[in-house]
């Protein structure tokens, strides 16, 4: 195949919280990278997926959901969204068919961008017919698309049409990644994400919300992986809600953690969680900045 042939280019994907962008890069590529829960803002960073073909590397960007932040934690997540349209070829605008085109937030982004536009309106087995065909004319008056795909993400339903209108989009280009890289982010990231993701499942209110995962060893032996993670909190009181009676929900959250882990790294896990208390991490720049943001 000459080099002449090949396309290469990166994909944001981008909209609202809980709209289901890290249930659709999952699906698109094959691969659970990003977690994902039914809780609004679980995305914090910026995370590609890669999915190579023969002739062809789509760079996808998954990226926390758009809003407006209140507090510096929220502002380091914006700055991924923004970060991610400034080197998009592609931006995908994922919406619900309960979303109206009316946060002018993201009709201004995507009106200055000059990259091609594909609306993907995600959940449409919540819908029916007339609500999707209102929505699709609703967003279609507002934004010139390249595209508008409705889809369930979840049910994997007609992603196959993401794929060819992506593929007619994408510029010729050498492959930015080697062939069988999967995502731009360590082994020690997906640890901590999938920590993380169990503590969204498993506690209410703020107490998911306060809480930031680092993975302080990562040792591969030749039969086991260990991991010492520690799961920062912001007060006293999250602490002992994390660690539960007894260290019961702790030690739940760290069962499901290494089952799914020993599934994503193929290999026996030995995990060890530790909770510790960070105050005021999310206002805070420098402890922002020790986390990754």
């Amino acid at each position: 195949m000459s080099s002449l042939d090949h396309k290469a280019g990166f994909v944001s994907i981008i909209g609202k919280p809980n709209v289901g962008k890290s249930t659709l890069m999952n699906a698109l590529i094959g691969q659970k990278l990003s977690i994902t829960t039914a809780k609004a803002q679980t995305t914090r960073h910026r995370i590609f997926g890669i999915l190579t073909g023969e002739d062809f590397q789509i760079v996808y960007s998954d990226t926390p959901g758009i809003i407006d932040p209140q507090y510096q934690l929220q502002k380091s997540m914006m700055n991924f969204v923004f970060e991610s349209l400034q080197d998009a070829d592609i931006i995908m605008l994922v919406v619900d068919p309960f979303d109206e085109p009316d946060d002018n937030q993201i009709l201004d982004l995507f009106t200055r961008s000059t990259a091609s536009k594909i609306l993907v309106l995600n959940k449409i087995d919540l819908s029916h017919q007339e609500k999707i065909e209102n929505r699709i004319s609703n967003w279609s008056k507002k934004i010139e698309w390249q595209e508008i795909i409705p889809v369930s993400a979840l049910n994997k339903f007609n992603l196959d049409k993401i794929l060819e209108t992506i593929l007619k989009l994408t510029p010729v280009h050498p492959a930015y990644f080697p062939e069988g890289e999967l995502s731009d982010k360590t082994e020690r990231f997906f640890a901590s994400e999938t920590i993380r993701e169990k503590i969204f499942l498993n506690y209410k209110k703020e107490v998911p919300y306060s809480t930031e995962v680092k993975i302080d060893e990562f040792k591969e032996e030749e039969d086991i992986i260990r991991i010492r993670a520690i799961i920062y909190v912001e007060r006293d009181s999250q602490k002992g809600i994390i660690i539960g009676k007894g260290g019961a929900s702790l030690k739940k959250v760290g069962t499901e953690a290494r089952k799914d882990l020993e599934e994503f790294l193929e290999k026996k896990v030995f995990l060890e969680t530790h909770v510790k208390v960070e105050k005021d991490w999310r206002k805070m720049d420098l402890k922002l900045k020790r986390f990754g943001y």
